[in-house]
């Protein structure tokens, strides 16, 4: 629906104008222009669906659910925030209700160890990613449902706190604060292993 692309366009300079200059474009009638903002951000919105309904199917609808609406509310950007943070705090509060309303979020730390593993991992290396993996599955696990997911897009996906902050809209400092905590149980977890 959306994967539309047209080689005309990279010849034509299109692919280099900024957010603003398209959407401006489209407000004053050009909205094929849409697809220019599909394809910038199509793989990120994916990427966000991937991490909380975890199938290619349910991301790809997520994908598209977030896109229609973003282009049914295109008038209701008003240009305070750049366009992508505007874009992905639309993408992660579709992903919030749809879970909400699912109850299955999953954090990526209570993925199946089989898959995590790659097959010439000595013993040692397997154990110590379990415990890695158990104590930020305990620290996911004393944090609110909604912070949850700013330790999945630390530990496993390597954002930084502002990029964090720009997704859920949570604040910088709480971030930090539930990071430090699944820090400090994943640093306990491990050296009682060492102990042993």
């Amino acid at each position: 629906m959306f994967n539309e692309s047209s080689a005309g366009e990279e010849q034509n300079g299109e692919s280099d104008f900024s957010d603003e200059i398209i959407v401006n474009q489209i407000f004053s009638g050009q909205k094929d222009l849409f697809r220019l903002l599909v394809r910038r951000y199509e793989k990120a919105v994916y990427g966000m669906g991937c991490s909380f309904f975890r199938n290619p199917e349910d991301a790809s609808d997520f994908t598209q659910e977030v896109f229609l609406k973003i282009y049914r509310n295109l008038q209701g950007y008003e240009g305070r925030s750049r366009f992508s943070t505007w874009l992905y705090r639309i993408a992660y509060n579709t992903a919030i209700n749809e879970v909400n309303r699912r109850k299955e979020y999953q954090s990526l730390a209570e993925e199946d160890m089989n898959k995590l593993s790659s097959s010439g991992d000595n013993p040692e290396r397997i154990a110590l990613r379990e415990a890695a993996r158990t104590a930020v599955q305990a620290a996911v696990k004393e944090l609110p449902e909604r912070f949850a997911i700013c330790i999945d897009l630390f530990f496993f996906y390597d954002c930084s706190y502002q990029e964090i902050e720009v997704i859920t809209g949570i604040p910088v400092n709480t971030i930090k604060s539930h990071v430090f905590r699944a820090k400090a149980l994943l640093r306990e977890k491990l050296e009682l292993l060492s102990e042993d």
